[in-house]
């Protein structure tokens, strides 16, 4: 992939219809070329604390997937997916607040809580990418409890645990990328980390956008100017539209019932702008809703495709994430809820419907943490399937790109 890039860099524009991808080639020819003058960056030691990472042992990322699908009629069978041996490209995942640690952050340990969250939320994903998952010094449970409901969380203590992502990208371009192709990924928290990221160090940055094949930040709040694609948190990398686009954003909050005027979510302001560094600039803002049950954004309906695991997320969240009951490590469930993004006043959400036959006998989901937070922890898992097959779209879309 280096050599292409500066090849492609090195050909000039002979037509002017590459001048915006010839641009990007040669920002990222530049970077790669630095790095390598530099003196081998992989010889350096790691600062990083890796979850999850393809060489890594044990890796909660390349865990069995093997899966309950249960269907509305009460049959079901069992599937045995598998990782992909060599996928084309990568994943960056940032997880969601898990940590029970006392004080504002969670040390880089590894705990039961992070690694059954990569389990849950990033595992699958190795269907389509490798998976690099860095654990960082996010805000604990016990701090963001105590200042949720003070509209905005202490950014002292956000900075620290965005400090820890920035670190950990920074090594995975330097150590591990060698110019492919990179997912972002992040829920929650993770999503606030990776906003901040995005908008910081991969927006104004041409190199690392041509890295970019989609960034997937779930339950974070991202906004864009009403009626447009591009703008607000990000000037220069678009809401995705097509299941086939790549360098773009995926973006909702899911709630079973509209949301209430309290709610945490769907809105530009409020604390859960503050863990991606605060609300974008601007006016006519509105949170970005993109339908991952859709193929193209259209506005429509579409059937949700939900895995979840059958273990349980230690600590906290194990009293608030439902978990099914299967002799597999997955239960799937399709079709039996449907998805369309809405949007109402200042608020904008990805709606919820069943969509299961009548007398549907699979457990229903429920809003555990309340009508403010909706379906927030089950925003990665109710489209979990939707969510990694559009990777899988994607790498091919950006392979054949480049």
């Amino acid at each position: 992939m280096e050599r292409m890039l500066c090849r492609l860099a090195a050909r000039g524009s002979a037509a002017g219809r590459w001048s915006a991808r010839l641009l990007a080639a040669i920002s990222a020819c530049s970077v790669i070329l630095m790095a390598l003058a530099a003196g081998a960056a992989s010889a350096a030691p790691s600062g990083t604390v890796w979850l999850c990472r393809p060489d890594a042992t044990p890796n909660p990322c390349l865990s069995s997937e093997e899966a309950t699908v249960e269907f509305g009629n009460g049959s079901s069978i069992v599937e045995k997916p598998q990782a992909a041996e060599n996928p084309p490209i990568d994943c960056f995942y940032v997880y969601p607040t898990v940590s029970d640690q006392a004080g504002p952050n969670a040390t880089e340990t590894i705990e039961g809580e992070e690694t059954q969250i990569a389990v849950d939320q990033a595992s699958r994903f190795s269907r389509a990418c490798k998976v690099y998952a860095p654990v960082y010094p996010q805000l604990t449970i016990p701090d963001e409890l105590a200042e949720v409901g003070t509209g905005s969380f202490n950014q002292t203590y956000v900075n620290i645990a965005y400090q820890g992502v920035l670190a950990a990208w920074h090594e995975y371009l330097a150590k591990f990328n060698r110019g492919r192709g990179v997912v972002l990924i992040g829920h929650s928290q993770g999503a606030g980390m990776l906003r901040k990221l995005i908008r910081e160090e991969v927006d104004p940055n041409a190199g690392q956008r041509s890295l970019l094949v989609s960034a997937l930040l779930l339950g974070g709040n991202v906004s864009v100017p009403e009626g447009k694609l591009v703008g607000g948190d990000f000037q220069n990398i678009p809401e995705c539209q097509a299941a086939l686009q790549t360098g773009c954003v995926l973006a909702y909050s899911t709630f079973l019932n509209p949301p209430p005027p309290f709610t945490l979510f769907g809105v530009v302001p409020g604390p859960v702008a503050s863990l991606g560094g605060g609300p974008a600039k601007g006016s006519n803002l509105q949170v970005m809703c993109v339908n991952p049950a859709l193929l193209v954004q259209n506005g429509g309906s579409g059937l949700l495709d939900p895995y979840e695991s059958t273990k349980a997320v230690p600590g906290f969240l194990e009293h608030y994430l439902q978990v099914p009951s299967a002799p597999t490590p997955w239960v799937a469930d399709p079709g039996q809820y449907s998805a369309q993004c809405r949007h109402s006043g200042e608020t904008t959400w990805l709606q919820v419907t069943p969509a299961g036959p009548p007398g549907d006998p699979r457990e229903a989901r429920l809003e555990t943490l309340g009508p403010g937070f909706g379906l927030h922890v089950e925003d990665v898992n109710i489209a979990l399937g939707n969510l990694v097959a559009l990777v899988q779209l994607q790498a091919l879309a950006y392979q054949s790109a480049g």
